[in-house]
């Protein structure tokens, strides 16, 4: 087995770890959800990778077909994709909130903004 014939797990590989890269590193609230949505992707992938035969079919039984491929990955990714969709938009709803609430989106400023509104009362 060579390294080219396992590309798409070296993809996702490479995909989670820039996307766990950004969500430790940066402080920056939306950069942060941008790395969340990089690393779902790579999940995304990990799933639909192995779920395509080459020269598989549509799960339709008919002596004509030998191979079937699995239908299921794709629809459980499918309904991912919408659950992310919606989670990195309330996220960002979030975002929007914090920026009208601190001023700032960069976590350390809200923070030390935290602190010193806590250090007052």
């Amino acid at each position: 087995m060579s390294v080219a014939s396992h590309f798409s797990y070296w993809i996702t590989i490479l995909l989670m770890v820039a996307g766990l890269y950004i969500v430790i590193a940066r402080g920056n609230l939306v950069k942060k959800l941008i790395g969340l949505s990089i690393f779902q992707t790579s999940v995304y992938l990990l799933y639909i990778a192995p779920g395509k035969l080459i020269g598989g079919t549509a799960p339709i039984i008919s002596p004509a077909f030998k191979i079937y491929s699995n239908p299921l990955p794709h629809v459980l990714i499918l309904t991912a994709i919408v659950v992310g969709v919606a989670t990195l938009a309330l996220g960002l709803a979030l975002v929007v909130r914090i920026r009208e609430a601190y001023g700032s989106i960069e976590e350390d400023e809200i923070l030390a903004a935290d602190r010193a509104g806590g250090d007052s009362e």
